[in-house]
């Protein structure tokens, strides 16, 4: 296992014990629906399915479709305060 992913399991770990992950997940689903992100994955799902047919498209077309243009439509802003928001858990909880 590689130093960055070995730190990237401790981040993960220390943020699920404390229950940060949750909540982080709260903030980013909250912040995502507050941009119109969510509204945006709706109409790229719907296209997706009226392209290939209600009767063709399965759940994995689906998100192989989606899943790269809705991480691209992600605001930075968003992306920006996840990541402060890490970084100042990070900081009052370093051991």
């Amino acid at each position: 296992m590689s130093k960055e992913s070995q730190m990237r399991t401790a981040i993960n770990q220390k943020l699920i014990e404390m229950g940060e992950r949750e909540r982080l997940k709260e903030l980013l689903r909250a912040k995502l629906i507050e941009c119109g992100w969510r509204d945006q994955l709706k109409a790229l799902c719907k296209e997706v399915i009226k392209e290939k047919g209600i009767e063709n498209v399965t759940v994995e077309d689906l998100v192989a479709g989606v899943t790269p243009k809705g991480r691209a439509l992600v605001p930075d802003s968003v992306k920006k305060e996840l990541l402060q928001r890490i970084r100042a858990f990070l900081a009052q909880h370093s051991t």
